[in-house]
């Protein structure tokens, strides 16, 4: 039996599982397994809390098909409140994840994390392309709401052009006025809309306070609730801040 917990940043959920004991079973059938959403817990990626030199904690991350994925945002703000529910840290922590270090607080149920420093954007075909911790390309939109997300988002992730550079998440912006967006994203890895992701809001805000002068603290709207993102830019994007609730939902054990 393995036990394992739910938790889920603005829509974004995760099976959570501590295995600081080692003895995961991390293949890409069982990880699939556990993430899908008919035959398993259900998720939208699973992350393994493990131990760390130097560090409170390791972070590792999947996408939902099964396969160890670059950085996560909302999930690295669920494993910093898993592990703060674990009684690894109290208010402050620093841990590690597949980009590099990150240092987290949590107040409540927000978890404010920061980011890996963003080198640039580069315009490229259909939008602006940034790397806050995981691919992100960013498309300005007038009409969010009525936008076919899926179709879209699988269209440009999948085009000749993306498939050969590894795939690349798609972010929708719509600016609402200079401290606040509405966005919605298409996840390489889950391969479908997503209520909300940390990584891409991040990317998005980055591009909007950069392309469309738009502030560099700014609220975002997802489908799953509010984030925030705040940063500040000299020769780099930097101090980057992703603040939102981060909530534990249930806990069992699978066989």
């Amino acid at each position: 039996m393995t036990k394992f917990f739910k938790y889920q940043g603005t829509g974004n959920d995760f099976v959570m599982i501590d295995n600081r004991e080692g003895g995961f079973d991390d293949t890409i059938k069982n990880v699939e397994f556990l993430c899908h959403r008919r035959f398993g817990i259900g998720a939208d990626g699973l992350i393994l809390i493990e131990n760390a030199d130097e560090f409170d904690f390791k972070m590792r991350y999947f996408n939902a098909d099964g396969k160890e994925g670059s950085m996560c945002g909302n999930g690295g703000r669920c494993a910093v409140m898993f592990a703060s529910d674990l009684g690894i840290f109290e208010k402050t922590t620093s841990f590690t994840a597949v980009d590099g270090p990150h240092h987290a607080t949590v107040s409540d149920n927000i978890v404010s994390l920061s980011m890996i420093d963003v080198e640039g954007i580069f315009n490229e075909i259909n939008g602006y392309f940034l790397n806050t911790g995981s691919p992100h390309l960013v498309i300005f939109e007038e009409d969010l709401d009525n936008l076919n997300v899926k179709t879209q988002g699988a269209a440009i992730r999948y085009s000749d052009y993306w498939v050969g550079r590894g795939g690349v998440n798609v972010n929708f912006v719509q600016i609402i006025d200079n401290e606040n967006i509405k966005v919605r994203t298409y996840e390489r890895g889950v391969e479908d809309e997503t209520f909300s992701c940390g990584t891409g809001v991040t990317a998005a805000a980055i591009a909007s306070s950069e392309m469309k002068g738009l502030s560099q603290k700014l609220n975002i709207q997802t489908l799953g609730g509010k984030l925030g993102v705040s940063f500040e830019k000299v020769q780099k994007f930097s101090e980057i801040l992703l603040k939102g609730p981060a909530l534990f939902v249930f806990e069992g054990e699978v066989l």
